[in-house]
């Protein structure tokens, strides 16, 4: 089962290297990571998305908060929380392609951020399912490339 986890570490050298040592030691599979600083000095949230049972998710939570440079981390799987991923792709627009491809830009509310006379490059942000529905139906049109950012998650407000 796929699982997100929500990290706070400190900000400072070598904590990146540490949790995903904790990840390869392990045979543990990261699918996706992502890091910015947070409001507090400091302070960094990791997003990280990996696969496995209960028991192998408890383990690595109980892991990831024995490492000095984690603060807090908190497993977003069963908490309401809200998760989105930014993707770019560059897609083959060329002739009659171009208006058809346009067309899919609105339904999925893309934003084309580049053209030229042949491709577009198209940003898009959203659950992995959107992105995966929009590169399923671009894939006829030809994606040249894509570039991911992984899931970015944070916990809902209103919790009971």
């Amino acid at each position: 089962m796929r699982h997100i986890l929500s990290i706070l570490v400190e900000n400072e050298p070598g904590v990146l290297s540490r949790v995903a040592g904790l990840f390869s030691g392990r045979g543990y599979n990261i699918e996706t990571l992502n890091v910015a600083p947070t409001l507090a000095d400091g302070l960094s949230m990791m997003t990280i998305t990996t696969e496995g049972d209960e028991a192998i998710i408890e383990q690595i939570v109980k892991q990831l908060r024995k490492l000095v440079t984690t603060v807090k981390v908190v497993d977003l799987t069963d908490v309401k929380s809200v998760e989105r991923e930014m993707m770019l792709l560059r897609v083959d627009a060329e002739g009659a392609k171009r208006a058809e491809v346009l067309r899919i830009v609105d339904i999925f509310r893309c934003k084309v951020v580049d053209v030229s006379l042949d491709e577009l490059i198209l940003e898009v942000t959203g659950t992995q399912d959107k992105l995966g529905a929009l590169i399923n139906l671009l894939q006829r049109y030809g994606i040249k490339e894509i570039a991911r950012t992984g899931a970015v998650a944070m916990r809902r407000g209103m919790q009971e």
